[in-house]
């Protein structure tokens, strides 16, 4: 065989190659991820131990993890076969495979998804707990939704609402048939107690499922000649079988039900079901691989340097109006957003339907919450912080010092207690339970430290802005999507340390967290000046590549973002010391108060109250000196 038929015959086995590997990681990976959903949240434990049905079934997560790795590793040679367009050969040459692996987007994503899984594997193995068990998941989950960040934009542009919706449709499906998969493997015994726990999921996930594809289909396509093509062909498709999914699964709890003792009944229940949904995963496969047609505005969009580095258009010079008004949806915060408001508001009917009351304040404190990381991250501000230093400092503080307390004050962890279902048995800890241990833990203690807190809290910007990491982050979208992450989660851990109403691990005494206050105050402000002192860009070249009309002293425009970032970071901290000084005062109010009544009931009693032995304490003690030899 001369070189050019090995090359082609290379060439094709490459092409049948890279599919199957495709499909047996996505297959492995919902597998593990059913399995590993079943373990935490289907099978009952025994104070946080894996009873033997979930060590049996963690034998079957394990092995299909370690295939989601295989997997995961031969789609490194494939993948990279098929860039070079030769044979395996030149595919296995470690330098090669390194720089594809440190160098490329989707090198990077072969190498993070390689070491989720090892993690995972590691923790599987290993651990006999479910909390373990939980992070096994969660590192599966991000080890299969952070590469579609690389994945194709939209035809219309709208770039951040198609990667949003796009993450959370494939994460709900995943979790949908992983559950189902899950409860197939289960011993009938336990299947009966875990449909229930499941049905409740799987609502969740079909709404969501329903409301991102309809979202990611209308970014995607053109309304009426989109749907003409194959791509919009596919779409009809899978949305005919989700239409039929809800059906069948709507008729399949009802029977369920009824006749949940009839094991192999709902074993071919959950068979037909499984049926329609791995169509419906294949179809959306193939969705993936399928390009949409490209709209005139697509088009556009598609030659638009600024869009292919931002997502978005180049806004308009900045006016008050268009800071206000101006609206372009981050789907994945919006997403995240619409997600803890939904079951903010669910815990809150269940706790009226109760006949409890929940405090007003606080579901409008999180309302406000809610608006602000919408606006700093899709609103007005939002969309300029793609363009412009100063506004990406004033999202900053909203997110980081300004919201996070509404978060705080609106006690979703208290809510959470109140509302979680507990464990079917005495022995189970169940929802509730769980977040019990959790806020409990050695990890919650070490994280609610008010040092590790203010060291989240302020250092962080040091780490950010002073290193090369800020802009790297912000030359792709999930490098702003994981600021704005870190943003409003280091805010909330350090404003619920200082002034939370929700259980703490920890009790802080008041005028440390004065201390602390006053030391993030001056952290902050130091970082500020330190900020208006540079002479040199932070961002590595991002906002001078845009090339905006507007503002184009870009340096200038830094040194604004810090003065900005200066007076919004002040006046947060300043309320919270206000309010810490109030909860003292409160504090110690009910604290005389309650040594009064106790004075009170001691009188009633003829018995001596606190502070009569505790002078009587006392005077014993300077009895015992003067007798003292000494």
């Amino acid at each position: 065989m001369d070189s050019h038929a090995h090359l082609q015959s290379a060439n094709s086995l490459v092409g049948v190659l890279l599919p199957v590997v495709k499909d047996l990681y996505l297959l492995s990976t919902l597998v593990a991820i059913g399995l590993l959903y079943a373990i935490g949240f289907l099978l009952p434990e025994t104070h946080g131990k894996l009873d033997k049905e979930a060590l049996r079934i963690k034998s079957l997560a394990l092995l299909a993890t370690i295939v989601w790795v295989v997997c995961t590793i031969g789609g490194v040679i494939v993948e990279l076969a098929n860039l070079l367009g030769g044979g395996f050969l030149d595919a296995f040459n470690w330098s090669v495979i390194s720089s594809f692996l440190s160098s490329t987007s989707i090198g990077r994503d072969f190498l993070f998804q390689i070491a989720m899984g090892v993690i995972a594997v590691a923790l599987i193995n290993r651990v006999e707990k479910v909390g373990a068990i939980y992070f096994a998941l969660a590192g599966t989950m991000l080890a299969l939704l952070i590469p579609l960040f690389q994945s194709h934009a939209s035809s219309a542009g709208n770039h951040g609402l198609a990667i949003g919706s796009l993450l959370f449709h494939v994460g709900a499906v995943s979790l949908w048939v992983g559950g189902v998969i899950g409860l197939l493997v289960i011993s009938p015994r336990e299947r009966s107690a875990s449909i229930s726990r499941f049905s409740s999921l799987a609502l969740w996930c079909a709404i969501i499922v329903g409301v991102s594809g309809v979202l990611n289909a209308w970014t995607r396509l053109n309304f009426l000649a989109g749907w003409q093509s194959r791509y919009g062909l596919l779409v009809i498709l899978k949305s005919t079988l989700f239409v039929i999914l809800l059906f069948i699964g709507a008729k399949h709890r009802t029977y369920i039900a009824r006749k949940l003792h009839q094991g192999p009944s709902v074993f071919r229940l959950l068979i037909n079901e499984s049926g329609v949904m791995i169509a419906a995963v294949a179809i959306g496969g193939w969705l993936s691989s399928t390009l949409p047609p490209i709209s005139p505005t697509g088009l556009i969009a598609a030659r638009d340097p600024v869009i292919s580095i931002t997502g978005l258009s180049m806004p308009r010079p900045p006016t008050l109006r268009r800071v206000l008004f101006a609206y372009s949806p981050d789907g994945t915060i919006l997403g995240i957003l619409l997600l803890i408001t939904a079951l903010y508001i669910y815990g809150v009917v269940v706790l009226t339907r109760r006949g409890d009351k929940w405090p007003i304040g606080r579901t409008f404190a999180f309302a406000i919450a809610v608006f602000l990381v919408d606006y700093a991250t899709s609103g007005g501000v939002g969309v300029y912080a793609h363009f412009a230093f100063s506004y990406h400092m004033v999202s900053h503080m909203i997110l980081g010092m300004i919201a996070p307390i509404g978060f705080v004050l609106s006690a979703p962890i208290t809510l959470a207690l109140r509302t979680l279902p507990q464990g079917r048995t005495p022995d189970e800890r169940g929802f509730r339970g769980t977040l019990i241990s959790i806020i409990h833990s050695k990890y919650s203690v070490i994280m609610t430290n008010p040092v590790v807190a203010l060291a989240l809290f302020d250092g962080s910007l040091f780490v950010l802005y002073m290193t090369p990491l800020f802009g790297k982050l912000m030359q792709s979208h999930s490098g702003h999507v994981l600021m704005d992450i870190h943003f409003l989660l280091a805010g909330y851990l350090f404003f619920y340390v200082i002034i939370g109403v929700d259980p703490n691990p920890r009790k802080i005494p008041h005028i440390v967290r004065i201390i602390v206050l006053f030391a993030a105050m001056s952290i902050h402000a130091f970082f500020s000046i330190a900020l208006l002192s540079t002479t040199t860009l932070l961002d590595a070249g991002y906002f001078s590549s845009l090339n905006r009309p507007w503002s184009t002293n870009l340096l200038t425009d830094q040194h604004v973002g810090a003065a900005l970032g200066w007076a919004m970071g002040e006046i947060p901290i300043l309320i919270a010391l206000i309010a810490t000084f109030i909860q003292w005062m409160r504090d110690d109010s009910r604290e005389s108060k309650r040594i009064d009544r106790a004075s009170d009931r001691a009188a009633a009693m003829g018995e001596e109250d606190e502070l009569t032995k505790y002078n009587k304490y006392l005077a014993g003690l300077a009895k015992r000196d003067l007798t003292s030899p000494d």
